[in-house]
C-alpha cells in the first residue's frame, strides 16, 4: 500500500474543513505590534481538541498574551529523525486607517478562489497548512518513523525572541529536532537561505545657520544626503564571499528565473547582493533655516557571504572623511536587536529533495531551491545548527492593502508539507 496516496487522499476529501480553519483563523486578529495572539491561537487548539484530531498540545508563554502552541508525537515505526513544523501566528497590522481595503481586513471571504484578510499571506494561510498536516500524520502515526513536532508560535513579526527563539533555547531537543519545515510565502519555491539585516540609527551634526547663508554650511540634510550617495555606492558593490556551492547555484538561469517568478521581476538582480534602504529621516526646524541636526535609520540587507562587520568598516570609513573635509559628525548606532546575520541551510539536505517530489505528487511543479529576500523564524533554527526550509504560497500581496491568498495554494502547500514529512521520515 502506498501510503503517501492514502495520505494525499484524506486531505483532498478534508478540504472543506480545511478552509473553515483558515477563515477562522484569518478573522481573529493578532497584529503585532501590539502582539497579542490569543484570539487566534485559540482557533488552532480548538482544530486541535476536535473529536476526530484530540491530539494533545500544551501553551508555553514566556510573554502574556502570547501563547506559544506545541504538540510532539513518535511514531509506531521504531526510533528515527525529528521533523519540526514551526509557522507564527501574529501578523502584521493593518493601521489606522482602512481606506483602500475593498472589504473588512479581518473578513476571511472567499471570492473568485482567493481568501482575503490581513495576514493571510504572512502567514496564517501556511500556518493553518502546517497544523492541518500535523493533524493527517497524527492520525497515521503508528506508520511512521521517528517522531513530529509542531510549532505554531507567536512573536515572529518582532523577532521570534518571545517564540522560536525562546523555545529553541528552552529545549533545542524537542522544538529545534533535526529539520524544520516552514510555510511562509516562497512562491512554491523552496527558501534555503536568507539575508541578514543590519539596522543602523544615525545622527549627522553640522552647523546651522540662517537658510541664505550656505556659505556658511550645507546644513545636516545636505550633508545627510552626500553621506547616503556614498553608501548606497559603496555597500551595494561590495563583494560578497558566498560557500561556492551557492555561488553557482544562484548563476543557474533556472534559479534566477524562480526567484523572479516567486517574488517579482528584477528580484534576480539583487538577491545576492547587499541593498541600503534609508527607512527614515527626520531634521529641520524651519523651512528658511539651515538645520544642525539630522536623524536617520539605515535598513541594510546582508546576502550569504557578507558580514555586517565588513558593512560597518566601510561606514565609519565614509563618515571619517566627512569629519576631516566637511566639518561634519556623523555618529552610528547598530540596532542589535532588529540585526541579524544572514543564514541558510544546505542544498543537498534530503529535505530539498522530499520538498521537491512532495509538491509533485501534490499537483504542482518541481519547485527551485532559492534564497529569501526576508527574514524569518528559519534563522534561528540555522544559527542552531539545524537545517531550516520554507515552502509556501506566493507573497505577491504580503502586508498590503487587500491581502489576499490563493486557495488552491493553500491546499496544494497542506499535502506538500504532509508529504515532505513523510517522506524525510520513512523514505521516498
Amino acid at each position: 500500500m502506498d501510503h503517501r496516496k492514502s495520505l494525499l487522499k484524506t486531505l483532498e476529501a478534508t478540504q472543506t474543513t480545511q478552509l473553515h480553519l483558515l477563515q477562522s483563523l484569518v478573522r481573529a486578529p493578532s497584529p503585532n505590534p501590539p502582539g497579542s495572539t490569543s484570539a487566534a491561537a485559540s482557533v488552532l487548539t480548538a482544530y486541535l481538541s476536535i473529536s476526530q484530531n484530540d491530539i494533545p498540545y500544551k501553551i508555553i508563554a514566556p510573554q502574556p498574551g502570547c501563547p506559544n502552541i506545541v504538540s510532539k508525537f513518535t511514531g509506531g515505526k521504531g526510533p528515527g529523525s525529528r521533523v519540526v513544523l514551526n509557522g507564527h501566528i501574529d501578523a502584521f497590522p493593518v493601521g489606522p486607517n482602512t481606506d483602500g481595503w475593498n472589504r473588512d481586513p479581518y473578513s476571511g471571504d472567499v471570492v473568485d478562489g482567493r481568501i482575503h484578510g490581513r495576514g493571510v499571506v504572512d502567514m496564517k494561510s501556511g500556518t493553518a497548512s502546517l497544523v492541518i498536516a500535523y493533524a493527517a500524520l497524527y492520525e497515521r502515526r503508528e506508520e511512521l518513523r521517528g517522531s513530529v513536532a509542531l510549532c505554531a508560535v507567536s512573536d515572529e513579526e518582532t523577532g521570534g525572541r518571545w517564540g522560536t527563539q525562546f523555545l529553541i533555547r528552552q529545549d533545542r531537543e524537542r522544538w529545534g529536532g533535526d529539520a524544520m519545515l516552514s510555510s511562509e510565502p516562497s512562491g512554491m519555491t523552496i527558501r534555503f537561505s536568507e539575508k541578514g539585516t543590519l539596522r543602523i540609527s544615525g545622527v549627522v551634526r553640522t552647523k546651522g545657520a540662517h537658510g541664505a547663508y550656505l556659505n556658511l554650511s550645507k546644513g545636516a540634510i545636505r550633508t545627510a544626503a552626500a553621506y547616503f550617495t556614498e553608501v548606497i555606492e559603496a555597500v551595494e558593490s561590495m563583494p560578497v564571499n558566498a560557500p561556492p556551492e551557492i555561488a553557482i547555484h544562484l548563476k543557474d538561469p533556472e534559479t534566477l528565473a524562480a526567484v523572479d517568478r516567486a517574488m517579482g521581476p528584477g528580484t534576480s538582480t539583487i538577491i545576492v547582493k547587499p541593498t541600503v534602504n534609508i527607512g527614515t529621516i527626520k531634521g529641520g526646524t524651519k523651512v528658511n533655516m539651515i538645520p544642525d541636526i539630522c536623524e536617520f535609520e539605515l535598513d541594510i540587507r546582508l546576502p550569504v557571504g557578507l558580514t555586517a562587520e565588513e558593512v560597518l568598516s566601510v561606514l565609519d570609513s565614509i563618515g571619517q572623511r566627512y569629519a576631516d573635509k566637511e566639518d561634519a559628525t556623523i555618529t552610528l548606532k547598530r540596532q542589535e536587536a532588529a540585526s541579524n546575520p544572514s543564514s541558510f541551510s544546505p542544498l543537498d539536505h534530503a529535505m530539498v529533495e522530499c520538498l521537491k517530489n512532495a509538491a509533485t505528487l501534490a499537483g504542482g511543479p518541481r519547485p527551485v531551491a532559492t534564497p529569501s529576500m526576508g527574514a524569518t523564524d528559519c534563522k534561528h533554527y540555522r544559527y542552531a545548527g539545524i537545517p531550516a526550509y520554507v515552502y509556501g504560497c506566493s507573497p505577491l500581496t504580503m502586508a498590503s492593502v487587500n491581502e489576499s491568498a490563493s486557495v488552491e495554494e493553500f491546499y496544494h502547500v497542506t499535502r506538500t508539507h504532509a508529504l515532505a514529512a513523510w517522506e524525510v521520515l520513512n523514505g521516498p
